[in-house]
């Protein structure tokens, strides 16, 4: 049985640290590629790039996960910035925008992870709720709440019941974007998970970070996906 190639997108930094170093970087937390890894999956990192390889890119996996990151630039989506809006990302949007488009074309399985499934609700054509609280702990530490799957949804296939999950973002959906559904939700309301219903596809946003957790299952998920139509 073949190993599915799943593709990480990744932040771009104009400075980082490492060793005697303190350059740009193309870099990602470790525990995206360990969560692909343990899935079963073969974890390969996609930095920012013209967005007309995207389809190219794309032609060449079996699943694609865009990470967590910053805010989404509310130009995306016709709105002003609110003051607690981060500074944009704009290579960083147009890159995984075009990622989005491209899977969604080819059919390729999609996991939108935080920032991910927020970008995946603006390809759609929604919106964002740009500021919220408590969905965080302190600056760089995750906070865990329950979220409820809603039944009948492909997430509540891969999460039968309420669970608890690591959490940390100010931004949330606002509109659906066409076509994509809401999959769970957190005690207050917010939207904690979308899909875009397909029977043959896959095509799931999760607010949560699951790579900064213990919980494989909807990795696991988008891995037997890949491999299920891996080329």
């Amino acid at each position: 049985m073949s190993t599915p190639l799943i593709g990480i997108s990744t932040y771009l930094e104009s400075s980082a640290r490492w060793g005697v170093w303190d350059l740009p970087a193309a870099l990602l937390p470790a525990g995206y590629h360990r969560l692909v890894q343990r899935a079963g999956g073969l974890a390969a990192q996609l930095p920012p790039d013209d967005p007309d390889a995207a389809a190219h890119v794309v032609a060449r996996l079996d699943g694609l996960v865009i990470a967590g990151g910053p805010d989404v630039e509310p130009v995306r989506y016709g709105a002003d910035p609110h003051p607690r809006t981060g500074p944009p990302a704009r290579e960083r949007d147009a890159w995984e925008l075009a990622l989005i488009d491209a899977a969604l074309t080819a059919g390729v399985p999609l996991l939108g992870i935080c920032r991910g499934m927020q970008l995946l609700n603006v390809a759609r054509g929604g919106t964002l709720v740009q500021h919220l609280e408590a969905h965080g702990g302190p600056p760089g530490v995750f906070a865990h709440h329950d979220v409820r799957p809603v039944p009948g949804t492909l997430l509540a296939r891969v999460l039968p019941g309420p669970v608890s999950v690591p959490t940390y973002h100010h931004q949330a959906v606002d509109r659906l974007g066409d076509g994509l559904v809401t999959s769970a939700f957190a005690d207050d309301g917010t939207v904690e998970a979308l899909e875009l219903p397909d029977p043959a596809g896959f095509v799931l946003g999760v607010q949560w970070h699951p790579e900064a957790g213990d919980d494989p299952r909807v990795m696991e998920a988008l891995v037997e996906a890949a491999r299920k139509g891996a080329r």
